[in-house]
C-alpha cells in the first residue's frame, strides 16, 4: 500500500469517513477486498457512485476501476474477480457486499452517468484503449441475529450462506438472452463464487477448529463429527464442479445448482439439531 493511500484510510477511519487535502469535501468509500495470490486484505479508498442518489442505505454503490487511465485494471479491481466478497466501509457503516462488474449497455449507461457527475472518468477513459469497468458493490444478505453466542454466530452464518445460494438457484434459473446475457452471466459467476468461497471457509473452519474442541469435550458425537466430515468432503466436491462450471454455465448448471441446494439444506438441518443444544450448553 502507498503511503498516500495509508494516509488517507486512516484519516477517513479516524473522522468517519471525512478527509482533507485533494479529496477534501469529496464523498469517498473504503474497499476492502481479498488478494488474488496473496489472499490478504488489500484496501483502497475510492469515490462512488449511487444508484438512485439516496444514501447509505440503498442498496448498490458503484466504483469505476479507471486507474487514472492506465492501460492496466487496478489490483483491486483482478482481486475481486477472483473473491467477489468484499467490505465496504462508508465512514458510519461497515458492510459486508458482492462485487459485481456492470456488462454491456449497463455499464455504459452507468458509466455515462458517472462521467455527467465527475468529468474526469471520462477524461480517463480517454487516455486509454481498454473499457474502464464500472463495478456494483451489492450489500450481501443481513440476517437478523436470532441470539448471541457461539450458538447464534453458527445460525448467522447459517442462514447467510442459505440467502446466497437462493440468490444463485434464482439467477441460475433465469434464461440469459439477447443483451442482458453478459450481465446476468456475470452476475451469477461473483455471487455463486462468493457463495463457494464462504462456504469452503466455513466448513474448513469447524473442521479445523469448532468440531476437534467439540469432540473433546463430548467424546460420544465422534460418530456425528466423523459423518459430518464425510458429507463436507461430498459438499466440497459438489462446490468444485460449481466453480469449474462457471465458464460455461449453459445446460446442466441449474440442476447442479439444484443439487447443492439439497445436499446443502439436509447438511445445516442435520448440523444445528446436533449442535445447537450443545454449543448452547457450554455458555449456559
Amino acid at each position: 500500500m502507498s503511503s498516500f493511500n495509508r494516509t488517507i484510510i486512516e484519516e477517513f477511519r479516524a473522522n468517519a469517513g471525512q478527509v482533507g487535502g485533494p479529496f477534501e469535501g469529496s464523498e469517498l468509500i473504503l474497499l476492502t477486498t481479498t488478494g488474488a495470490r496473496s489472499a490478504k486484505p488489500h484496501t483502497v479508498p475510492l469515490g462512488f457512485a449511487r444508484e438512485d442518489g439516496g444514501g447509505d442505505g440503498g442498496k448498490e454503490l458503484f466504483v469505476v476501476a479507471s486507474a487514472a487511465g492506465a492501460d492496466r485494471h487496478p489490483a483491486w479491481y483482478h482481486n475481486l474477480l477472483a473473491r467477489p466478497l468484499v467490505e465496504v466501509e462508508t465512514g458510519r457503516d461497515t458492510y459486508e457486499a458482492v462485487a459485481v462488474p456492470a456488462q454491456g449497455a449497463r455499464r455504459d449507461e452507468l458509466f455515462a452517468r458517472i462521467v455527467r457527475a465527475e468529468p474526469g472518468y471520462g477524461e480517463y477513459q480517454a487516455r486509454t484503449r481498454r473499457v474502464i469497468p464500472v463495478v456494483a458493490l451489492q450489500r450481501t444478505h443481513e440476517v437478523p441475529a436470532r441470539e448471541g453466542g457461539i450458538a447464534g454466530k453458527l445460525l448467522d452464518v447459517h442462514g447467510w450462506l442459505r440467502a446466497q445460494l437462493a440468490l444463485v438457484r434464482e439467477l441460475a434459473r433465469e434464461e440469459p438472452r439477447g443483451a442482458g446475457a453478459a450481465s446476468l452471466g456475470l452476475q451469477l459467476r461473483q455471487h455463486c463464487l462468493a457463495f463457494c468461497h464462504s462456504l469452503e471457509f466455513h466448513h474448513r473452519s469447524e473442521d479445523a477448529g469448532l468440531f476437534p474442541y467439540l469432540e473433546q469435550q463430548h467424546p460420544h458425537m465422534r460418530e456425528f463429527f466423523r459423518r459430518v466430515g464425510v458429507e463436507h468432503r461430498a459438499i466440497a466436491r459438489l462446490q468444485e464442479e460449481l466453480v469449474r462450471a462457471l465458464d460455461a454455465p449453459g445446460v446442466g448448471f441449474s440442476e447442479r445448482v439444484e443439487r447443492m441446494s439439497r445436499e446443502l439444506e439436509a447438511h445445516l438441518d442435520g448440523e444445528e439439531a446436533q449442535l445447537l443444544p450443545v454449543l448452547r450448553a457450554l455458555e449456559a
